[in-house]
This record gives C-alpha cells, sequence and structure tokens, in this order.
C-alpha cells in the first residue's frame, strides 16, 4: 500500500467538520474495541463512539462478518426498480424494536438527510389532508438536526452553529428551550400553553429532540413534556417528528426516548448507532396514517446509495445485537460510573453544571472552552474527547468497562482542570 505522509497532505487539503483547513487533526492508524491508535503509537480511548456511533465497538467481529458475507455477494445495487434480502430484513427488525408502531421505512445516507426526508413526508401529508398552506415547522431552541438546509433551519437559529446562514433558510417557528429535566408539573404546563400558541395555520408539524437535545447544547428535559408536545399535535391534527439519531437504540438509558416512555411519533429518524457505526445509514420511519396519507404517495426523495445491501447488513446485525439486550446492563453501568466519575467537578472553579443520563456525561463550564488544549490534556490521559461550545462531555461506547469508564472521568477532569 502506497505510504502517504497523512498530517501533511490533510494539514494542506482536507476540510474537516465546522473547522478551517490546516487546524490540527490526528492521524489514527487503526481502531478496535474501545480504542484508537493514531500513527505515533498513543492508543486512546474513544469516549466519543466517533460521535456516538460506535455502540458495540470498533471492528465490531460480528459486524465485520456480515460485511464480509455481503461484499461477497453484492456491495451494492441500484435502489429504484430493485430490492434485497439485507434491506428487508434491516426493516423487520427495525419495525419489530419499534413493536410495529411504523408501516413505512425510508432508508438514507446520514442523519441529515434522515431528517430531510422526515420533513418532506410531513409537508406531502398536509397536502393530502388538504393543506397546501402548511408549510413551516414549530420546534424548540436548543435543538440541532443536521447540516442541510432543510434541517439547518430547524436548528437553534442563533445560539448553534448555523446562525452563520441567517436569510439564506427558511424562517420556521421556535419555542424557548424547553425546560430542563426535573421541572416541577406546574412549569412543563405553562411551557406547553407557550407552545400551543404557536401552533397557527400554516405549521405543518412539530420537530423534537426528545428528552436528549444533542449538538444543540446536550440539554436534557423530562418524557412528560414529550408526551405534552404529543397531546397537543393530536390537538391540532398535525404529526410529531421524533429525531432520534441520537438517543436510539439504548444511547439514554432506554431503548427509544418516545416509545420506551409511552409516545408514538408520527414520523421517527434513526442514524449513527443504526449501523454500531460501521458505515453511514439512517432511516425514517412513519406511520402508516403517514405514509397513506400523503399527496403525492410517492415520496420525492432518492438517494443514489439509499438502502445500500453492505449496510443494510451491517446494520440488521447491528439491530441483532441490540435485540439480545445486552445493553440494558451495559448502559446503566456506565452511568453509574459516569455520575461516580463526573460529579465532583461539580464544585471546580468554571463549571456550571454536570449532568448524565444513560451513557451521556456532561460537564457544562460557564465559558466556552478552548478545544485543543482540553482535547489534548484528555489525551494526555488516554482519552479521546472532541468539547464544543462550553461542553466538555462523553458518549463512550457500550462495551466500556468500568476501569476505562473511570479512565474517561479522568480525561475530562483533566480537561476541565486544563481550562480551570
Amino acid at each position: 500500500m502506497e505510504h502517504v505522509d497523512t498530517a501533511a497532505i490533510d494539514a494542506a487539503h482536507i476540510w474537516h467538520p465546522y473547522a478551517e483547513p490546516g487546524l490540527f487533526a490526528y492521524p489514527v492508524a487503526s481502531a478496535r474495541g474501545t480504542r484508537i491508535t493514531l500513527e505515533d503509537g498513543r492508543e486512546l480511548i474513544d469516549a466519543m463512539s466517533s460521535w456516538w456511533a460506535v455502540i458495540h465497538g470498533h471492528s465490531n467481529p460480528r459486524l465485520v462478518a456480515a460485511a464480509k458475507a455481503q461484499i461477497d455477494q453484492m456491495s451494492h445495487v441500484m435502489f429504484g426498480g430493485l430490492t434485497h434480502a439485507p434491506a428487508a430484513r434491516l426493516t423487520k427488525r427495525l419495525l419489530s424494536l419499534t413493536d410495529g408502531t411504523f408501516n413505512q421505512v425510508f432508508f438514507s445516507d446520514s442523519g441529515s438527510v434522515a431528517v430531510e426526508v422526515a420533513m418532506k413526508m410531513a409537508l406531502q401529508y398536509a397536502r393530502g389532508c388538504g393543506h397546501p398552506e402548511r408549510t413551516t415547522f414549530l420546534t424548540w431552541r436548543s435543538g440541532y438536526h443536521g447540516d442541510t438546509f432543510a434541517t439547518m433551519s430547524v436548528c437553534d437559529p442563533e445560539g448553534g452553529m448555523h446562525s452563520f446562514w441567517g436569510n439564506a433558510l427558511k424562517r420556521q417557528v421556535f419555542a424557548p428551550a424547553p425546560p430542563v429535566m426535573g421541572a416541577s408539573a406546574s412549569e412543563r404546563s405553562a411551557y406547553l400553553e407557550q407552545f400551543a400558541a404557536l401552533i397557527t395555520a400554516d405549521i405543518t408539524g412539530v420537530i423534537i429532540e426528545p428528552v436528549v437535545q444533542g449538538a444543540g447544547g446536550m440539554r436534557f428535559h423530562d418524557p412528560e413534556l414529550v408526551a405534552g408536545v404529543r397531546m397537543l399535535c393530536d390537538d391540532f391534527g398535525i404529526p410529531l417528528i421524533a429525531d432520534e439519531i441520537a438517543t436510539g437504540f439504548g444511547r439514554s438509558g432506554v431503548l427509544f426516548t418516545t416509545l420506551s416512555n409511552g409516545v408514538v411519533p408520527d414520523i421517527m429518524c434513526v442514524g449513527k448507532a443504526l449501523t454500531g457505526g460501521f458505515m453511514s445509514l439512517a432511516a425514517t420511519l412513519a406511520t402508516q396514517k403517514i405514509a397513506t396519507g400523503m399527496e403525492p404517495r410517492a415520496l420525492m426523495h432518492g438517494p443514489t446509495f439509499m438502502g445500500n445491501p453492505l449496510a443494510c447488513a451491517v446494520a440488521a446485525e447491528s439491530l441483532a445485537i441490540i435485540e439480545e439486550g445486552g445493553w440494558r446492563e451495559q448502559v446503566p453501568a456506565i452511568e453509574r460510573g459516569l455520575r461516580e466519575g463526573l460529579e465532583p467537578l461539580r464544585s471546580k472553579p468554571g463549571v456550571a453544571d454536570v449532568r448524565v443520563l444513560g451513557a451521556i456525561g456532561v460537564v457544562e463550564m460557564e465559558h466556552n472552552v478552548p478545544m485543543r488544549e482540553v482535547t489534548e490534556a484528555a489525551m494526555a490521559e488516554g482519552v479521546w474527547i472532541r468539547p464544543f461550545g462550553r461542553l466538555i462531555y462523553t458518549m463512550p461506547p457500550y462495551v466500556c468497562t468500568e476501569a476505562e469508564v473511570h479512565q474517561i472521568c479522568r480525561g475530562i477532569a483533566a480537561g476541565v482542570e486544563e481550562f480551570s
């Protein structure tokens, strides 16, 4: 294999997410289990699950075997006019894991596209219901739903990562950020009254990240609040879109933050952990009411690699691991370790809050953190994290051991000390 100077080529020519060309990036040589190994030989716990996706660990033998078996059959065929067993097998598993709630599944390449598709579904459903005037979405602040243009329009327009685009985006309707987890019943009720007042005649539907708001601020709120939003959607006859791309498949301690808490969305988006982080794949699931009520009935979207057989085969095996239920012990164990290791940081100078839910641990600082310095402080403890804004956080693989969770907490603590 041709040797390349990875760091030099990267610095000269490659863009990275939300970064100017030429900024720091650490070349990776390999990844296995919970660890990534850099080209310089350093081994780091991937405390981010490579952006929340690698729940079963890197190079998981079952996922590798599924990929190898499938690639000998076919790696890709177009999904227009053709279908295949991996897509059927994955669909069956998705419908089973969601208890038959949904009737139709649309496969796409990424979470952003899954949300774009969900928004198209809602718009076509409005047309099918005789309400073409319904062209605007309602959401709440501190949310994040992706980087494509429609999804950027429902991200927080001021505090989020897409404020730069301003008037280039469609203007959607934003409620205030939801009250945080532990809010009183009266606080939730007052908030829902405020939310309801924003549902005007042009609202197509509501889109939210239920229980956990991810890249918009890593904020947690109560499932009862999501149930209240569901009731409002029923009252006004509009669909509820649940973006479970970050939370789906056990991350918050339950399988899905909606269905596991008795809330049934009309449309649900999943991704990230769908393939266990093996490769990119996402899905948008819709109830029969949505699927049969759309106009036109054909969903007007068609990615080139839609329903990719290789990705579907790996995802089906990833969901088989989820069905076996090991995460039900793994995630609570991680939660206990994160609470024990991160709570003492609450008293540190500059720390505004510490919060843990399932396999999610967050230390929120009072001011934005210096990303490189905090990252390298954690690396010195053998931990890879990716802080942003005021947040130093972790979403580790479910297969982390107790010792590895403790090490992750030490890495975060080192980052906090660097900032303090």
